[in-house]
């Protein structure tokens, strides 16, 4: 198999939207894939149609796609392989079905859900693993077919069960996780392969599909790993060779130590929200790419092309990835501080219309005015979403001051400060960032007031804060009218 072109899929069901882990779980595919000059797959899951949500498929194929992936095959994709979607491939896995009912290999069973589950409440209750017994134990193929015949005639409907070997020892080696063997007694027993409805069950229709679409290697997160046995068991009872396994191991929270679970609201987890907050897609590709993957040395950031060249599944850990979103956030802002100037403002302009801080056509004067109010917090920015919070100063009202503002104010230079600026500022024929750096230095000529004790003040005066970005840029998209309003706010209250 190793001399194979390489053939990788990522097969997510249509039942929600692009969670990190999956989106994990289809980036090292597709990077496996780009390194050895692959084929990536896309295959669409959906047979439990009762799960499957309205544009679940879309949603991940779009998120795919913001994320930076394409694919070579997949339901946009047709290939020779196809259909690509399991829902359109019940004529591919019916024959084959029947195929092992005719060896002997898989037979109908009637047990009814009340049945197995008194069955599994029994096995319980005398501390025994739940498993399915065979139903038809000790009886004659007459009697076998008499029973199902009774039970057809009840109207009952039946699955399809494959019979899982007893005493057998089914071994893979895993890529990340080394040599794995199972007991075929601790499987289960005989496993249902196709539902009541007719559609295929999982583990059935991933073997025939990972087969027929000829898929060298299936790398996939670590929950998959009680299904390997099974998948194995069928693999064999067509006499398929399986693909080389790989199971990535668990995220978990940094912050609770638990399995990074969808009920899990603390964390951020689906690629949709971080779009939405103004994330980049080739910081959360590079963030992605290294929970549960490191390369060689200390580097952290990468961009897509270095991250295809280094790949190699043999780093993947073994021990569980942490998703740590202030490490995020960290990562996203290096490729905010490097990202072209136009495609910050143009997702911060997005982030400001959506919280109705600036109408949604604004005319070329605010644009301007935008473009320099984000281009002021670009450096600082972790996410474009932070844009509404950083200059909310400029939107709405001013903030309370707090207690430190209040005691740098309380310096005995600071009103003599506030009230030569804002009567300097109040002439001033041009009122732009120059000009007001220019009175900030005359006043300290005049005065004597230098350094913290002068532009402190000034700061906390106009923008109500102790901290921010460049004080005369900022003064000047406040707009003369708001700094000395806000000017006159702080004197009163000083005052008081």
């Amino acid at each position: 198999m190793a001399e194979e072109k390489i053939r990788v899929r990522y097969a997510p069901s249509p039942t929600g939207h692009l969670h990190i882990g999956n989106a994990r779980t289809a980036l090292f595919n597709y990077l496996f894939a780009r390194h050895n000059n692959g084929t990536f797959v896309i295959r669409i899951e959906d047979t439990d149609l009762k799960r499957n949500i309205a544009d679940g498929e879309k949603s991940q194929l779009e998120n795919l796609k913001w994320l930076g992936m394409d694919w070579d095959e997949g339901p946009d994709k047709p290939g020779e392989v196809g259909p690509y979607r399991q829902s359109e491939r019940k004529e591919i896995y019916l024959p084959l079905i029947q195929e092992l009912l005719d060896k002997g290999l898989a037979y109908k069973s009637y047990m009814t859900e009340e049945e197995l589950i008194k069955q599994r409440e029994e096995q319980k209750a005398q501390g025994e693993a739940p498993r399915y017994v065979y139903e038809y134990e000790g009886m004659t193929p007459e009697e076998i077919k008499a029973k199902q015949d009774e039970a057809e005639a009840a109207g009952l409907k039946p699955v399809v069960r494959i019979h899982v070997p007893k005493d057998q020892t089914y071994k893979f080696d895993d890529i990340v996780k080394g040599p794995i063997s199972f007991e075929s007694n601790t499987i289960g027993g005989d496993f249902v392969i196709q539902k009541r409805d007719g559609m295929p069950t999982y583990n059935f229709a991933v073997v025939v599909d990972d087969h027929l679409m000829k898929i060298t290697h299936v790398l996939r997160g670590d929950d998959h790993i009680a299904n390997t046995p099974k998948q194995l068991v069928v693999y064999e009872a067509f006499g398929w060779e399986p693909p080389v396994f790989g199971h990535m191991t668990l995220i978990i929270n940094t912050e609770t130590g638990k399995k990074l679970s969808k009920r899990d609201e603390s964390v951020l987890q689906f690629i949709e929200q971080y779009r939405e907050l103004g994330y980049l897609p080739d910081a959360m590709f590079n963030f992605i790419t290294l929970l549960g993957w490191s390369p060689v040395g200390e580097k952290e950031i990468f961009n897509r092309k270095e991250l295809i060249k280094m790949f190699d599944p043999k780093r993947l850990s073994r021990s569980p990835a942490s998703f740590d979103g202030k490490k995020l956030e960290w990562v996203n802002n290096q490729y905010v501080k490097n990202a072209k100037e136009d495609n910050i403002v143009d997702s911060s302009l997005k982030q400001l219309i959506k919280a109705g801080r600036i109408s949604e056509n604004p005319d070329s004067k605010t644009i301007e005015w935008a473009r320099k109010l984000i281009s002021m917090y670009k450096q600082q920015m972790s996410y474009t979403g932070q844009i509404v919070e950083l200059a909310d100063v400029f939107f709405n009202e001013p903030p309370v001051l707090d207690e430190a503002a209040k005691k740098e104010l309380a310096d005995d230079s600071a009103p003599t400060v506030l009230r030569e600026f804002a009567e300097r500022v109040n002439k001033l024929p041009i009122f732009d960032a120059t000009e007001i750096q220019n009175t900030i230095y005359s006043i300290q000529k005049d005065t004597g007031i230098r350094g913290r004790k002068l532009y402190m003040p000034i700061r906390i005066a106009t923008t109500r804060e102790t901290h921010g970005p460049e004080l005369a840029a900022s003064i000047e998209l406040l707009g003369r009218k708001k700094a000395l309003e806000h000017l006159k706010k702080t004197l009163d209250e000083m005052d008081k």
